[in-house]
């Protein structure tokens, strides 16, 4: 595959792809919502260890999420940011905003027209908003701070040491230095005919 051997168990490839029908139906219009928004997912996690990519975040449940986990949730989730005190107090509680808004996204599928790694034909319906550079490292919700990415390669940007920018505003990949040791540019070429 162009992007190296699929290292994911049998077990680990059925649960992404039942995850990326759930996502697909999610996304359907005709679904409910809960309380007038789409339902919230609630973690507690310092700022510094989601920054570092460190440590774990803990859902209202008492669950346990990874920091690399959160990061990729942030990607099209709602972001309440709570500040807590030393003992774990909320002191101040932010804002909701919605990480990629309908008009940036509808932008994003005129520019992409689908997953925007190299060679994979899935349709933007299939897709999620990936920051570039990560909110957490300061980077913006933007058309020039996004990309759209199907599960699997969502997943690959944020699991591995493939890197993504936007070259003359085209989305560019490069490999990590095992599989192209020249780091080539890379695009994809089927959403661009």
């Amino acid at each position: 595959a162009e992007e190296g051997p699929d290292l994911r168990t049998r077990e680990e490839r059925e649960g992404d792809a039942l995850a990326e029908l759930v996502d697909l139906m999610l996304r359907a219009d005709q679904l409910p919502e809960h309380g007038g928004e789409p339902v919230t997912l609630t973690l507690t996690m310092s700022y510094e260890d989601l920054a570092n990519q460190v440590g774990h975040a803990t859902l209202d449940n008492g669950d346990r999420v990874s920091a690399e986990q959160v990061r990729q949730f942030a990607c099209n989730a709602g972001i309440i940011p709570m500040v807590l005190g030393g003992a774990g107090q909320p002191l101040d509680v932010g804002r909701k905003t919605r990480t990629f808004p309908a008009a940036i996204r509808r932008t994003l599928v005129t520019r992409d027209r689908g997953c925007a790694f190299p060679g994979c034909g899935r349709p933007p319906r299939q897709c999620d908003a990936h920051h570039i550079r990560h909110w957490a490292d300061g980077g913006d919700t933007s058309v020039d701070n996004a990309v759209l990415l199907c599960r699997h390669h969502h997943t690959l940007i944020h699991q591995s040491k493939w890197e993504v920018r936007l070259v003359t505003g085209i989305p560019t990949f490069y490999a990590p230095a095992w599989l192209d040791p020249q780091r080539r540019p890379r695009r994809n070429l089927i959403n661009t005919a």
